[in-house]
């Protein structure tokens, strides 16, 4: 629980400024006008300082906060504002490499936006002069359904029944919350799902799916402390690197995936004084060098860790309230966080003396999930904690979004943008629907949904194959769900 990563030494005129540790003294440094109307804490130093010296008060002050963070209501996710962490104003320290190179952060730093790429869900949508709005999602909705329970199927089913299911369940002993698709090729229907009990053990399980007789096998498991926040295999297509899967909690952990046995394969925590432990709320594993992974902290600090070397490249404090997300851009060095203080921030590892505040929310309601386009990266999407709509983001035209998309009755949970597709998103609340939109007609408003699917209970996570663009998969209560659209 320490926030003594960085010294802010003050705000004046507009500027902030900050102390950066090189050669084991201090330098002085600023950043330039960002989020000066955003309020800032009086004070800095460690959060519950008069324990520091008792470890059973420490050991019972983290099981407490992780269960606060996640914990709200048992059957969905809820990291909101439960913390009031005595930190620094926005500043930055970089713990490690010494000076940044320098570079021009206001260019164009993404590629000309593609086009359309018209596979996968496309073949979903409806034709011209089919009948209907094609904006309207009760007209559109998706008719999914299991074939095993179709009325008046038999024993045995035709082979092209089977190649007919469009929805496989996998029914958990425990809330799920935590899910990821495997991005190896020749693992293309696994899938990694955490439990969320409110207990110090939890438990990870790799599922594969066997599409002959319909039904998930369990692969592999291992017990985990504390409920995983996010989980992620590692970005690796070909398989030419360790099978690898990574989990964060309370410290980011990294799992030997084998044929007949997960073993973890390192523990990576940034704090020197190993008594104090901030939560990870978040964190993603760089598609471009898969020997980076960027974590979000409830400690208002993003860490960019090298998993080849076990080593944190840099710790930079991000927000001023708790970091719910971090994302990154298909690029090795740009990545963007979000935050209880209602910000979207962009980052340059190459430039960290300057950060970009994107959209901040209104009313600086906080913000818990961000999802960044991979096919036109310079569109990003977020959510607001407690409220049904999705945000859109133009990098190019900070500060106002491009669309806000509302279909949903009840909060958001989950949103992600469609693997293969550039204009295609999809999300899922506490109304039980996964809605998919169709951003393509911008910079008209986007009124209504093009697809929709009526779950049984409150989606926690969505989360779209790379691999196989046509599956979604989703968890609600103690089931996962993959859906072929």
């Amino acid at each position: 629980f320490s926030s003594t990563k960085g010294r802010v030494m003050g705000k004046h005129e507009g500027n902030i400024s900050y102390a950066r540790r090189e050669g084991g003294g201090w330098k002085r440094g600023k950043e330039r006008g960002v989020d000066q109307n955003s309020s800032r804490r009086k004070n800095s130093g460690r959060l519950f300082e008069k324990y520091d010296r008792d470890p059973q008060k420490i050991d019972a002050l983290l099981e407490a906060t992780l269960r606060a963070i996640l914990i709200r209501n048992l059957g969905r996710m809820r990291i909101g504002h439960l913390f009031t962490l005595a930190g620094g104003k926005l500043g930055y320290n970089i713990t490690k490499g010494g000076r940044s190179t320098p570079h021009n952060t206001e260019r164009a730093p993404f590629p000309v936006r593609k086009p359309l790429d018209r596979r996968g869900i496309m073949s979903s949508l409806p034709k011209k002069g089919s009948g209907g709005s094609k904006n309207s999602p009760q007209n559109n909705e998706m008719e999914i359904q299991n074939s095993d329970e179709k009325k008046g199927a038999g024993a045995e089913e035709s082979r092209d029944t089977k190649e007919k299911k469009e929805i496989y369940t996998y029914e958990a002993p425990w809330l799920v919350y935590g899910m990821n698709w495997s991005v190896r090729e020749d693992k293309r229907f696994r899938l990694a799902i955490g439990s969320f009990v409110e207990e110090y053990n939890n438990k990870v399980e790799i599922l594969e799916l066997d599409e002959e007789n319909g039904k998930f096998k369990c692969t592999g498991s291992f017990e985990h402390p504390y409920p995983t926040t996010k989980i992620v295999w590692m970005p690796d297509r070909p398989g030419s690197r360790p099978d690898l899967l990574a989990t964060t909690g309370d410290y980011l952990r990294l799992w030997k995936v084998e044929e007949d046995r997960v073993s973890m394969e390192c523990l990576l925590n940034n704090n020197k004084n190993s008594e104090f432990c901030a939560p990870l709320t978040s964190f993603d594993w760089n598609g471009t060098d898969p020997s980076i992974i960027g974590t979000s902290s409830i400690d208002t600090t993003c860490t960019i860790w090298n998993v080849e070397t076990n080593q944190a490249k840099t710790q930079l404090i991000a927000h001023d309230k708790e970091v719910y997300d971090i994302a990154f851009a298909p690029s090795p060095d740009v990545f963007a966080s979000a935050g209880a203080d209602g910000s979207v921030r962009m980052f340059d590892l190459r430039s960290l003396e300057h950060s970009t505040i994107i959209y901040e929310s209104p009313n600086l309601v906080p913000l818990l999930r961000l999802s960044w386009n991979k096919q036109d990266p310079n569109y990003l999407a977020t959510f607001l904690m407690d409220q049904n709509h999705v945000v859109v983001l133009d990098i190019r035209s900070p500060a106002e979004p491009v669309a806000e998309l509302k279909g949903h009755h009840q909060p958001i949970n989950s949103v992600a943008w469609v693997s293969h597709s550039s204009c295609h998103l999809c999300s899922g609340g506490d109304d039980c629907q996964a809605l998919i939109w169709d951003l393509s007609p911008l910079p008209k408003p986007i009124v209504d949904p093009i697809l929709a699917y009526n779950a049984e209970a409150e989606i926690n996570s969505l989360e779209w194959s790379e691999l196989q663009p046509e599956w979604v998969a989703i968890t609600l209560q103690r089931r996962l769900q993959i859906l072929r659209l």
